[in-house]
């Protein structure tokens, strides 16, 4: 097993005065040769956006890609036809495929939007774009994990392009959970939205990731406060 730990305090920057940007992995303009990605996981950017601003319509295409709110709102509109107004702690799924325009556009007058922007990459090119919302409340899970996205739609989980399972996890103070072992999927990448906990020895605090390659034995979660956080779990590339 080998680690790679990003903390919050040492991600990329990117300040354009409407948009605050911080990259966990390389990005545009920023490099870094030790974090370009994580096997499929190659895009995971702490976003804030001023009001009245936003990414104006623009192309992607063949890439899985998912937003986050964090606090805010978010309004999204795209050439599939969907239009709507993300909020806190709901989160958008947006499977580019052959080719999808889309903006994303803070409609506040007064009031930043915090996001997370993750990207993955798709094992398969082309298809009909996708667009989906989840609602990740207080009352999603407590002190468990519950898998969100996943190649097979296992444990009615929405399917998508890639061989990975992503998942949402909450664990209340001085709580405990486990990560079992899953040979076909070995590596592991956990991105901490809120609160602290400490797994193999690393204290994890808002904001910091850590991936874990070759993962070969079941994995034990502690919290030290209330935690939320993203699971992905990928195969070898």
């Amino acid at each position: 097993m080998s680690y790679k730990l990003r903390k919050a305090q040492d991600r990329g920057t990117a300040d354009h005065g409407w948009l605050h940007a911080k990259f966990t992995f390389s990005f545009a303009n920023y490099y870094d040769p030790v974090h370009c990605g994580f096997h499929s996981l190659v895009v995971m950017n702490n976003d804030i956006i001023e009001p009245g601003s936003g990414f104006g319509k623009h192309p992607h295409e063949n890439a899985e890609i998912f937003t986050y709110v964090i606090s805010g709102q978010l309004e999204h509109k795209d050439s599939m036809g969907n239009g709507s107004i993300i909020y806190p702690g709901n989160l958008q799924y947006m499977s580019a495929g052959e080719g999808v325009y889309h903006s994303e556009y803070n409609p506040s007058d007064n009031e930043q939007v915090e996001l997370y922007q993750i990207w993955m990459l798709p094992n398969q090119k082309g298809g009909k774009p996708r667009y989906e919302e989840k609602q990740l409340g207080n009352d999603t899970i407590r002190n468990g994990i519950k898998v969100l996205f996943s190649g097979d739609g296992r444990n009615d989980s929405t399917s998508i392009r890639q061989n990975a399972i992503f998942s949402f996890g909450h664990i209340e103070k001085r709580e405990r959970l486990e990560i079992s072992q899953d040979i076909n999927h070995p590596n592991i990448w956990i991105q901490i939205i809120s609160g602290s906990c400490e797994i193999d020895n690393f204290s994890l605090h808002k904001a910091d990731g850590l991936g874990i390659e070759n993962v070969k034995k079941d994995l034990e979660i502690n919290s030290l406060e209330d935690c939320k956080f993203f699971l992905f779990q990928l195969p070898q590339d």
